[in-house]
């Protein structure tokens, strides 16, 4: 056992016998003050571990685990017994961890805690619930996924196109024939191979107290034995110069991702520096970052303008960086909001050329020390409640930290200097060697722009500073070396199949 001081919350990992031959791991977050109590089960398992042709398989189990019926009571039944006490619990799969989490108010955790365990223990692996979710999957794969949201239509194209061909490239929802093949019996031999007890890490926090924690050991201890084989780390295929991916469907505005893979995860003695050079340049939902400043503050091309250094499923719904996400191999990208398709080119060129500065020149003192004061406060809002320090807690179980990353991320921050982030920038970016996927209409014309490098002269609705106009010149035609070999151009209808 190991305690890690926190400044007012005691964070403890534990090895609990439950009495099973093997301990289980629980991390234990006590906070006396909150009237709630948070549970998150790791499951170690994730759309990487979706056999071949049943892509989508890990997050249908998931779904039927958390949105459906248990043996004791049906998914309608459930959902009346929960509404009264103003809960629920849920599932999310990531590429290499399955969460299944809830959170209860104290007072309501002894009715609570049945459900929530039955659901896990005892799932009923319905017909009628298979039908409900599988269609519900498949619905998002052919419809929302490719119609409804270019932005991440955009950034899971990108994730495809730079693990193809490793267990990361598919979405976690799957592929349409994939989810299509999937049977109720597939559901059940995935249940049993990966929700195993050794298998999980419980996660606990609030206001509990140790008889909870030997109870819930205990229940967990009657799930099977088994450790499950894992798949290695993607290794995806090196990246030489540009290449785009052209998604050709009928819009009135073009998506931008861009990026490459990276090899630097937390714990990495280069990662706090580089998160600081990420958030100058992009920090997600913020003006304050370098691009946001350059394509929307200055030139109103669009709606915002971010990069990442870490996963970030469903940014166009959350403010704050996501936990449990965590992969052992991540990628650096550039999400440049929608943008007009007339501006398509020289939102790409302005991008890019951002990105290449930041390599050549590195950060200004002041640009260092204005993020890093930045940084230092804004991380407060990572994880404001307990059930959110949970999942971090989590975290730092996968990547095998010997310290609370939120915890210990100022005093980093403080250690750093402008030489070291400057040269974590030079050794971890690069703007030579990317994938490029935009979601456009008219994609062969912009085929031929991006071969011919095209110039790209912006125009704009409203009068704008000489300063910005002298720049869009050089922006105009700043060069993008595209080979014709290089660029694909599908069409909507032809993502996410197999």
């Amino acid at each position: 056992m190991k305690a890690i001081a926190l400044p007012a919350l005691a964070l403890l990992m534990l090895l609990v016998a439950c009495g099973s031959e093997k301990k289980l791991e629980v991390v234990t977050l006590p906070v006396a003050s909150d009237p709630t109590i948070s549970l998150r089960l790791w499951f170690k398992v994730g759309s990487q571990n979706d056999p071949s042709g049943k892509e989508g398989l890990a997050a249908l189990t998931a779904q039927m685990i958390a949105d459906a019926s248990t043996k004791k009571n049906s998914y309608e039944q459930i959902l009346e017994k929960l509404y009264p006490m103003a809960a629920g619990y849920s599932a999310q799969v990531d590429k290499e961890m399955t969460i299944i989490m809830g959170r209860v108010h104290k007072d309501n955790l002894e009715a609570y805690y049945k459900l929530f365990v039955q659901a896990v223990l005892e799932p009923a692996f319905r017909e009628d619930d298979f039908a409900r979710l599988k269609s519900q999957q498949l619905n998002y794969l052919e419809r929302t996924l490719r119609y409804q949201d270019d932005e991440e239509l955009g950034k899971e194209a990108l994730s495809q196109f730079i693990f193809a061909g490793t267990p990361y490239a598919h979405p976690v929802a799957g592929l349409i024939e994939s989810v299509k093949s999937i049977t109720l019996d597939d559901v059940r031999a995935f249940y049993r191979k990966y929700y195993t007890k050794d298998n999980v890490v419980v996660g606990i926090g609030g206001s509990f107290d140790k008889q909870f924690v030997d109870r819930l050991c205990r229940d967990l201890a009657r799930l099977p034995s088994g450790v499950p084989e894992q798949p290695a780390p993607p290794e995806p295929a090196p990246i030489e110069g540009l290449q785009v991916l052209l998604i050709e469907k009928d819009t009135e505005s073009t998506a931008i991702s861009f990026g490459f893979p990276l090899d630097i995860v937390r714990g990495a003695s280069d990662f706090h520096a580089l998160w600081l050079v990420n958030s100058w340049l992009g920090e997600h939902r913020n003006s304050s970052s370098h691009l946001y400043q350059v394509i929307r503050e200055a030139r109103g091309m669009n709606y915002g303008d971010y990069s990442y250094i870490e996963a970030f499923p469903r940014g166009s719904r959350l403010q704050f960086p996501p936990s449990n996400v965590a992969r052992r191999k991540q990628l650096f990208q550039v999400w440049i909001r929608p943008v007009r398709n007339e501006a398509r080119h020289f939102a790409l060129r302005a991008a890019v050329r951002e990105l290449q500065k930041l390599v050549d020149n590195g950060l200004s003192q002041e640009a260092f020390e204005l993020t890093a004061q930045f940084l230092k406060k804004y991380y407060l809002h990572f994880a404001p409640t307990t059930m959110e320090r949970l999942g971090y807690a989590l975290d730092d179980v996968f990547y095998g930290l010997d310290e609370n990353f939120l915890n210990e991320f100022p005093k980093h921050i403080d250690e750093l200097t402008l030489p070291e982030v400057n040269a974590a920038a030079r050794r971890h970016l690069q703007y030579q060697n990317m994938k490029i996927v935009m979601v456009t209409k008219d994609a062969e014309a912009l085929k031929k722009a991006l071969v011919a490098n095209a110039p790209s002269p912006m125009k704009y609705a409203t009068p704008k500073p000489k300063a910005v106009l002298e720049e869009d010149k050089e922006i105009a035609v700043y060069r993008l070396p595209v080979r014709p070999e290089n660029i694909q151009v599908v069409k909507v209808e032809e993502m996410f199949v197999r």
